[in-house]
């Protein structure tokens, strides 16, 4: 459901002034409580899929607000895109969901984070495992090519508590399966497996729980997880990637970095 048109106008948030200002090309609403935005890209900025930005709007004090935003545009795309929740009370967010077509968001030029390919160490499987925004990074990942050079298959695993705030991810995934470039080859390896919470839907399940049990890699067809072969990137809120930690490290698994590539990494940055 698209509901733009039932968003009120944006007010002082035009940062036409600020260095690192760049115009809004498009949003959509998907919900009363999710929207994703484009913004023209800084021609200096250069990240890797996975990667976040610090992106923002001129405060009341005429300073910078800004958040950690996981980029959902892969590395070679013209745009920048962004996927967000609307929190009514979020310092940034509450103003960030009234921007325009034409408006100015801020966007620092200095990528960073751990959801990154350098950071693991080779596989034959890559699980994605998000939990509400945190698709945001891996629609960045499933839209580079260099994912499928390195992963014969890549599991994407999106839940949330309603079928509704699923849209986002269908789209992301229906958009690449009709990509000219890499269309064929997503269809190939990339999987798609949605999750809901408490709406019911095809399948439900908590990430910890249909990973623990065993569920998930079954439902696929797949052999249990295995750190030989498997590698995990984790992106939700922070009780979730506490005890998926958990889970992986009790099965073997060991945690990587972009100086210390490993099995599984986390993302550790949030949004408010």
């Amino acid at each position: 459901m698209n509901i733009q048109n039932k968003v009120a106008p944006a007010a002082a948030n035009l940062t036409p002034a600020h260095p690192d200002a760049q115009s809004v090309r498009s949003i959509r609403h998907w919900s009363e409580s999710l929207f994703s935005f484009r913004l023209n890209r800084p021609r200096s900025l250069r990240f890797r899929s996975g990667e976040f930005v610090m992106i923002g709007l001129m405060g009341d004090n005429n300073k910078p607000l800004m958040r950690a935003y996981s980029i959902a545009s892969p590395a070679w795309d013209d745009e920048l895109e962004f996927y967000s929740i609307k929190a009514p009370n979020g310092p940034l967010t509450s103003r960030l969901q009234r921007i325009q077509v034409g408006d100015s968001v801020i966007v620092r030029p200095k990528p960073v984070g751990t959801l990154v390919l350098d950071a693991l160490l080779p596989g034959k499987r890559l699980y994605l495992v998000a939990t509400g925004t945190g698709l945001a990074p891996f629609a960045s990942l499933i839209g580079d090519p260099e994912v499928y050079e390195r992963f014969d298959q890549v599991i994407l695993m999106h839940t949330t508590s309603t079928v509704q705030a699923l849209a986002y991810g269908r789209e992301v995934v229906k958009n690449l399966l009709a990509n000219p470039m890499l269309g064929e080859c997503a269809a190939e390896k990339l999987i798609y497996y949605p999750t809901t919470t408490q709406e019911g839907s095809a399948q439900m399940g908590r990430p910890t729980t249909l990973l623990a049990s065993g569920r998930l890699p079954a439902d696929l067809g797949l052999p249990p997880l295995d750190p030989l072969t498997d590698k995990v990137m984790i992106c939700g809120s922070i009780g979730l990637n506490q005890e998926m930690k958990a889970i992986l490290e009790a099965a073997g698994f060991a945690e990587g970095a972009n100086s210390q590539p490993g099995d599984y990494v986390v993302e550790k940055a949030f949004v408010g």
